[in-house]
């Protein structure tokens, strides 16, 4: 089964969010639903990038790569 590593953006906020996931569509409905706690205050988010990747460990380990460098700097360097 595949997984995604993924960024959000929300203009309302002026930030990004970076997590993992199997389904993409289905988990920036609920970022988008206002369930989550942590991003509720940045609705609507936008997704920026994604990353298909073949297992949840190798997408754990790029989110954690993205937080580290940072989400503006990774993307600037891609």
């Amino acid at each position: 089964m595949q997984y995604y590593t993924y960024i959000l953006y929300s203009k309302k906020l002026n930030k990004y969010y970076t997590g993992s996931t199997q389904n993409l569509s289905n988990r920036l409905g609920e970022h988008n639903s206002g369930e989550d706690k942590f991003t509720k205050a940045g609705v609507p988010w936008e997704m920026v990038k994604s990353f298909a990747v073949n297992t949840r460990a190798e997408a754990v380990k790029l989110e954690n790569k993205i937080k580290k460098r940072g989400v503006k700097r990774f993307l600037n360097t891609r």
